[in-house]
């Protein structure tokens, strides 16, 4: 850990395009910082060596089963946009920006070649493409869609799929050079089990060296070459990681245990609900008290409470409901949790 230089990926894509070319051709590159997003607490410098992130690349190409341009809608500071564009630079192309997620313009400038096109999108991307017919006719022409940076809702995918869009999804994070496990299943040469207390640990060939200037803090989080995420999961039958949410996205409730990311899913599948997240915050009454923000059509309370009880205990319906015109995000698209919080 005694290297104090790192390259920075700027938030200017252009500039980072153009970084991170220099980056992949040096002889002796030095690693790259990613900050973390800082969507569920205070951000964190993540430090990731070249071999760390072209073993992402190369594991991410062979499951795709092909390699090509890729069009980018991410910011390029952080590591999913990262990965965009060394994925493209490795491949031999230059990676397409998308501005303000004009998908048909970035698949014309980039079509060509019979060169495969490829992308990355976050859930709120991917669902407002899919309501304009125009983008969504662009995207059906890429090869695959990754979609990561968050749970997808089933019906979500399935609307994307039946317009004929292959979507990936992804679970990863700055940690582990991006995404690592694909539809569920670990990348070639990653590990993937979970912890006596429920929590998902990663291991493999792309994890990151340490955080920077928190050597407590890399400690903890990396054990025996394992990392200890904060997410709760379960591998199904199939081996099949399933991630249930972060550790610390349940509350107690009246002495209750609830799972705020099962509210927030069942909430997303009303009719008029488009988005929707739950957090607990502190009540003198209950401990923590459950509530729910929506964006959508006006529907009452109790029907959004009658509709969690009809498929989750009835203790785990929201005891309070906000309606907002759209959620914060954060730049990478992510939903801002922490201004949400605030605002309650």
């Amino acid at each position: 850990m005694s290297r104090v230089n790192f390259l920075r990926p700027s938030d200017d894509p252009a500039v980072a395009v153009r970084q991170l070319s220099e980056w992949l051709d040096a002889v002796d590159p030095e690693p790259l910082l990613i900050e973390t997003s800082g969507s569920t607490g205070r951000p964190k410098g993540v430090v990731l060596t070249r071999p760390a992130v072209l073993a992402s690349v190369t594991a991410s190409a062979r499951r795709l089963g092909a390699s090509g341009r890729w069009l980018l809608a991410l910011p390029s500071s952080y590591v999913a946009g990262v990965q965009v564009v060394v994925r493209s630079l490795v491949a031999g192309h230059e990676p397409v920006v998308v501005h303000d997620l004009d998908l048909a313009g970035a698949v014309a400038a980039g079509a060509g070649d019979d060169v495969p096109l490829f992308t990355s999108l976050v859930p709120t991307q991917l669902h407002r493409v899919l309501d304009d017919p125009v983008q969504l006719a662009a995207l059906v022409h890429c090869h695959t869609v990754l979609v990561g940076g968050g749970g997808i809702d089933p019906d979500l995918r399935r609307l994307a799929q039946e317009a004929g869009v292959r979507v990936v999804t992804t679970y990863g994070s700055s940690e582990t050079a991006g995404g690592c496990v694909y539809d569920g299943l670990p990348l070639d040469g990653v590990g993937v089990t979970i912890a006596a207390d429920g929590r998902v640990r990663l291991a493999g060939p792309t994890l990151f060296s340490h955080y920077l200037d928190d050597p407590d803090l890399t400690a903890e989080t990396l054990v025996d070459g394992w990392f200890l995420t904060s997410d709760a999961g379960r591998l199904d039958e199939d081996g099949r990681l399933q991630v249930l949410g972060r550790v610390d996205d349940v509350v107690i409730t009246g002495g209750v245990k609830v799972p705020l990311p099962a509210v927030a899913r069942r909430l997303r599948e009303h009719p008029s609900v488009e988005q929707a997240e739950v957090l607990g915050v502190p009540d003198d009454e209950w401990g923590q008290r459950v509530v729910a923000v929506v964006v959508g059509e006006a529907v009452a309370d109790a029907e959004l409470r009658d509709w969690v009880g009809e498929a989750h205990p009835r203790s785990w319906a929201p005891r309070e409901v906000r309606r907002v015109a759209a959620l914060p995000l954060l730049p990478n698209g992510k939903v801002d949790r922490q201004a949400l919080r605030a605002g309650l």
